[in-house]
């Protein structure tokens, strides 16, 4: 019984210790891959970053202040197919969709008023089946212009 409990924490503890170092390198490749395509903006300081699988999504809430420019760029690993994201209001209104502008991986906006804004991240998946699915780093940069 105290083998079973050793070998259980030992592979809790090496999960978590694995599970660290998969996010640590995707918030490495958000800041050195990523954070060039805010290009003139000032990031924001957040560096937001996940590991997904083709089909799998995620989603953020972020407060956007009115009267300020702002972009939002998604960038993804090498290998990944392409990566749709949305922007909608509190109502669930889509206020940008990319896959309606070829994918693009930058949006820049301007608020008529503050509000907290919902962003869907969702990895597309290859026309391919039955191949062990694609992954890898997603990452998410907010960018704003200051006056």
């Amino acid at each position: 019984m105290k083998q079973l409990i050793r070998v259980t924490i030992l592979a809790v503890v090496i999960i978590g210790t694995a599970s660290n170092y998969v996010n640590a390198q995707c918030k490495g490749f958000a800041k050195s891959m990523c954070k060039k395509e805010l290009g003139a903006y000032l990031h924001d300081g957040n560096y937001h970053a996940a590991v997904l699988v083709e089909g799998e999504e995620a989603e953020l809430y972020k407060t956007f202040y009115s009267d300020m420019e702002y972009r939002v760029a998604i960038c993804g690993a090498e290998g990944l197919p392409p990566i749709e994201f949305s922007v909608l209001d509190a109502t669930g209104k889509v206020l940008y969709n990319n896959k309606n502008d070829d994918y693009k991986r930058i949006w820049d906006f301007k608020l008529e008023a503050s509000q907290q804004l919902k962003i869907v991240v969702k990895v597309s998946t290859f026309e391919t089946s039955g191949e062990i699915p694609a992954s890898g780093c997603v990452a998410i940069m907010f960018g704003f212009k200051t006056k």
